[in-house]
């Protein structure tokens, strides 16, 4: 690291991750951590929203999606306790409606998994008016479809019948599609 991108973190260097993917939350607090930050960590709404409450951190990345709740919940928190906080929202589903509604809440930016510590520290410390660099890898829109079909139907007690009634596509499709591996 630098010492101009040490020095963009500012003097308050507390970052607050939240995720309940425990080796994904491991290694990104690891990379934080080498990049300056002094990192503390949640892996669920309820420990998230007591963090942003007792020490309200200057920096944030909260997972969208968490066993216990929506991480928005925490967004909400850490922008009535801090609103100069700068907080990244990240999500295995990436969906317009939801960064739409992450931004409004008060979120600075919204990356979806799997993002890599780079990609996190540059939205961190984007300036408002500049954007951070396009994702190297994004996900494919294979992979997308994939993981909003995942989602869906987990969501339905991993039903078939009713995944595909929600999703409006013939049962055999999705039983086809579900047999697959995931896309790259």
């Amino acid at each position: 690291m630098s010492d101009r991108e040490l020095r963009e973190i500012g003097p308050d260097k507390s970052l607050l991750l939240v995720d309940d993917d425990e080796p994904f939350l491991r290694r990104l607090a690891r990379a934080m951590e080498k990049r300056g930050f002094d990192v503390e960590t949640a892996d669920c709404v309820a420990a998230g929203r007591a963090i942003a409450t007792a020490r309200p951190p200057a920096y944030a990345v909260v997972d969208l999606r968490l066993e216990d709740g929506n991480g928005l919940d925490v967004v909400e928190v850490l922008r009535e306790k801090r609103p100069d906080s700068r907080i990244v929202v990240l999500t295995g589903y990436g969906a317009i409606a939801t960064a739409v509604t992450a931004v409004k809440i008060g979120a600075t930016d919204y990356l979806s998994k799997p993002a890599d510590a780079n990609e996190v520290t540059a939205a961190l410390l984007a300036d408002g008016s500049d954007l951070p660099p396009p994702p190297e890898n994004p996900m494919s829109a294979d992979r997308v479809r994939w993981e909003h079909i995942q989602r869906v139907y987990e969501l339905c007690d991993r039903n078939v019948s009713e995944t595909a009634r929600r999703l409006n596509m013939h049962r055999r499709t999705l039983q086809r599609i579900l047999a697959k591996r995931s896309p790259r």
